[in-house]
Parts: structure tokens; sequence; C-alpha cells
């Protein structure tokens, strides 16, 4: 599949028009008429978040000796924005329509060059525009309260850095993981979730030894890549690009993105950059701290180089939906499946009576008071039993568990696999250990 032709499962409409029909995204502030590229993650979209969540954790903090975790706070010391680079350099390059006064970026433009895409009128002269941004601290609204809601969530690890390693006595090389809210002042946002201003990231920063750094960054975009590959992600619709040296960050001596092809072609999922040791010196140089790592082997102050791969939460939500959307007709009729990893699924066991009969229904709901505290379930009893499991397939359940007139003779039950539509027949006894062993962990 090639760049020139990217052809993906689904169109985005398509995906949020589900999203938003069995609860996973809304648009935010919908009765007041919304507000530009905000969303609210409903019942399911909060479960397949924190799913994401945890399994980005797992992998990089559970599973690991030499990864810890960290919390830090969004608003944080004005100068911390200052030694980072952010106040001169967080910038993209913004023109305006004197006509329609749209406002774009322009690297954007290239396809439509002197020219308005929205109405063809003449723009003005590029600028630079700060994208972070700025509110006040405390009551009165001047330069000395000036704050920021913070543009990435990797300066409260640098900040933090001496505090890890004097609580920790980790040793070089070892990592500090994070998730949290980072904001940012796009000029065009769009795609639904794609690019939006306010999101959730996953950031990682691995301090390590000068010299050794680019053996870990090459590590590191191959572990990340993995990453996407253990929970489903097709290999044909994955890739990584390394970036020319033209486009780096000025504190990057490597870059690589981990793309997706997205409906509306290749575009970055997720970052693995080498910032060199670029961050703890213009914190000690503006902290008067020494932010360096004792080798006691050699008797050297070390200031470590670093190797962060950083994710966003909500594009590996959308590529996991993305990638996981599939039609297909089964008996004539068009059935929506969502084949997300079980892992991931915001629910992974449905309890289904055969109907809402009075003897059925209290049977069904002792199953499903069992099953809950185990899974994470859903009880459903409106409407037939075949509606009801393409409403499962639809949100990616990947276990149903129907109960039938059977069952109140021979107390056993059927599970029904999402993707092969298989079913067993399984006693009640037996139903904990036959899901889990239907739910692989990864």
């Amino acid at each position: 599949m090639s760049e020139e032709t990217p052809k993906a499962t689904v169109d985005m409409d398509t995906l949020a028009s589900l999203c938003k029909r069995r609860g996973f995204i809304f648009p935010s502030s919908e009765i007041y008429g919304g507000f530009e590229s905000t969303w609210d993650y409903g019942p399911l979209g909060v479960e397949l978040k924190q799913n994401v969540k945890r399994a980005w954790w797992k992998a990089m903090v559970q599973e690991r000796d030499d990864i810890v975790g960290l919390d830090a706070s969004i608003l944080m010391n004005p100068r911390v924005w200052e030694a980072s680079g952010h106040t001169t350099h967080f910038t993209d390059t913004l023109v305006e329509c004197q006509r329609c006064h749209h406002r774009f970026r322009a690297d954007e433009l290239k396809s439509a060059p002197g020219g308005c895409p929205e109405c063809e009128g003449p723009l003005t002269e590029a600028r630079q525009f700060n994208t972070m941004f700025k509110t006040f601290v405390g009551p009165v609204e001047d330069e000395a309260s000036v704050a920021y809601l913070r543009p990435e969530t990797a300066q409260g690890i640098f900040v933090n850095f001496e505090n890890v390693l004097t609580a920790t006595r980790r040793k070089l090389p070892f990592g500090i993981a994070q998730q949290g809210k980072e904001f940012r002042n796009e000029i065009t946002t769009g795609n639904f979730i794609f690019r939006t201003r306010e999101f959730e990231a996953m950031e990682m920063e691995f301090f390590c030894k000068p010299g050794t750094d680019d053996e870990w960054y090459q590590y590191w975009r191959q572990e990340r890549l993995n990453w996407y590959l253990r929970f489903g992600v097709r290999k044909e619709n994955i890739r990584l690009r390394e970036y020319a040296p033209e486009e780096r960050a000025h504190y990057s001596s490597g870059t690589t993105d981990v793309e997706y092809l997205y409906p509306m072609g290749w575009a970055e999922l997720e970052g693995i950059a080498n910032r060199t040791d670029y961050d703890l010196r213009r914190h000690a140089e503006m902290s008067g701290r020494r932010l360096e790592f004792f080798d006691e082997e050699t008797g050297e102050h070390i200031v470590p180089y670093v190797v962060e791969p950083a994710a966003g939460v909500d594009r590996c939500v959308l590529i996991f939906l993305l990638d996981a959307y599939h039609e297909e007709e089964v008996r004539g009729e068009k059935r929506v499946i969502l084949r997300l990893h079980p892992y991931l699924a915001p629910i992974k066991v449905a309890v289904l009576p055969l109907s809402r009969n009075e003897q059925l229904v209290p049977a069904a709901r002792r199953v499903w008071d069992l099953l809950r505290p185990r899974f994470m379930t859903q009880y459903d009893d409106a409407q037939s039993i075949g509606r009801r499991y393409r409403r499962q397939d639809e949100v990616g359940t990947p276990l149903c568990v129907t109960v039938d007139f059977d069952t109140l003779e021979d107390q056993a039950v059927t599970i029904r696999e999402r993707d092969s539509m298989e079913q067993v027949r399984v006693p009640i006894a037996n139903l904990e250990q036959a899901l889990r062993e239907r739910l692989p962990e990864v």
C-alpha cells in the first residue's frame, strides 16, 4: 500500500457516527452547539481509553525493571518553559485570509500557494504563533502571575530527575514514564480526534550514558512499533519514518515518527526522539542545580542523554478503532464488527437472556452477578437475540454469554465468540475459567 494511493477500511465520518451512536465519543458541549475540536468520552469510550493507558503502562512500567512512573502537575513554574525553549521555539507559522479571515498553518498550504483554500482570497504574510495556552495564577492578571498549561509532560519528568534518582537510587540506564493531559493552541484542528487542543499523552524519558544514546534510540523505535503490532494493528497500516535533519526539533539529534495509514493518508501516531542532554543542561543552567548522575565505577558526574517515546492516548484510541473496523455480509445482512484486541475491548463479556421470559431474566441476572466482579460486563435483553449479537459485535465485545431455556434444566450457558461467531456450551460452574481461556492476557 503506497502513500500515493492510501486505502483505509473506513472513512472518518462513518467512524465518528458509530462512536457517537454507541457511546464511545461525543462532541463536547453539544447541547450548546459544541466547541471546536473538543470531544467527550462516553461510557464505552472511557473504558477503551483506560484500557489503552493500562496496556501502555503495563508494557512500559509493570513488565520492565528499568522504568518507574511519575504524575507531575499540569501547572508549573513559568521558568520551566523558558529553560525548555517553549516560550521561544514552540511556535507554528500562521497565515490569515484577508477576505474570510480563516487562519491556517503555513506548512499546510503547500497545495494551495498564494491563495486561501476556503475562498481563494489573499493571505497575510506568515508570522510566528506560540501554541502554548497562557493563563494567570491568583486574583491579579498581570505579567507576574502568568502561567502556562503544559504543552508536554516531558518537562515534569526532567525537573523531577533529581527527586526520582534520590528516591529510587536508580542507575543508568533507566526511564521515567508519565501519562497526563497536554494543551496546545493549534491553529488548525480536525479529522475527528486526530488533532485537538486538549489531549492526553503517554511519554517516557529514558536516561542513558552519552555514547549509548543511538543504540537506545534504535531500540525504542522498534520497541514502540512492536507495541502496536502486539495489540493487533495490521503491519500494512503502520510504519516508521525517520526525520530529515531539517525537520528535527532544535534539541533532537534523531527523530522518528510511528506513522499510521489514516483515512486522510499517512500521518504521525507517535514520536521517538533522541533529545541528547539538552533538557537537563538547560534546567541545570536556569535552576542552579546539578542535574547529574554520579557513576561510582568511573567516579564521574554524568549528564545523561535522553531518548523519548511520546504517544497520544487519543490518537491511539483512534487508530485502534480504525484498524478494528470491519464490514462483512452474513446471511444477506451487513455485519459491522470492531475486531478490537480483547485486552482493549471496553466490554469483555455481554450477558444476554434469550428473551425477557419471567424465568430467564432472573437466571441471566444471576449469571451477570457472578461475572461482574471479574470482568467488565454488559447486560442486554432488548430486541431479538440476533440484533443484540450485532450490537455487541459493533462495539467490539469479544464474548457473549447466552442464557436460554435449557439453562434452567442443565445449568449451562452458551458462549458465542465475536470474530468466528462460533458457539460452545459451558456449565455455569466452569464459566469463569472458560471465559478467561478465551480472553488471553497480552
